[in-house]
C-alpha cells in the first residue's frame, strides 16, 4: 500500500507551502493532519500534516513510536517506509481516518494520554 494518495500528497505539499509562507510572515499555521499512518504489528503512529516542498522526503507531524512520548517533529518518509514491526509488516495508512481537530490539538491530547488518540 502506498503511504498516501495523490490527493493527500498534493494536500501535504500545499500545507508545506502554507507553513513556509506563515513562517516568513511570523504567523502561526496549524492545519488538521492529512493522514494517519501506523504499524499494524507494533505501536507506532504518525499524524502527518505537511511535506517540505524543498525536501519532499521530509514530512511534519505528530509522531508516536509507542514509547509514551508522542511529539511534534519532522520525519523522513524513507524511514517510515522502512519501519517494520514484530511480524515484519510495513506501515499502513488508516483508510478510515477523518481528522476532526488541528495537529496541535491532537498533540496536546497525546501528551495527556502519552499516546496518539485518533
Amino acid at each position: 500500500m502506498k503511504l498516501f494518495t495523490q490527493a493527500q500528497y498534493a494536500q501535504l505539499l500545499a500545507n508545506g507551502r502554507k507553513q513556509q509562507e506563515a513562517m516568513a510572515k511570523n504567523e502561526d499555521f496549524d492545519p488538521k493532519p492529512v493522514i494517519k499512518l501506523f504499524t499494524p504489528d507494533a505501536a507506532a503512529t504518525w499524524l502527518l500534516s505537511e511535506i517540505d516542498p524543498e525536501e519532499p522526503d521530509i514530512a511534519f507531524g505528530l509522531c508516536d513510536l509507542g514509547l509514551g512520548f508522542p511529539e511534534l517533529g519532522r520525519v523522513s518518509l524513507t524511514e517510515i517506509r522502512a519501519v517494520r514491526g514484530r511480524l515484519k509488516l510495513p506501515v499502513e495508512r488508516d483508510l478510515g481516518f477523518i481528522p476532526d481537530k488541528t495537529l496541535s490539538a491532537y498533540a496536546e491530547e497525546a501528551r495527556q494520554h502519552r499516546q496518539i488518540i485518533a
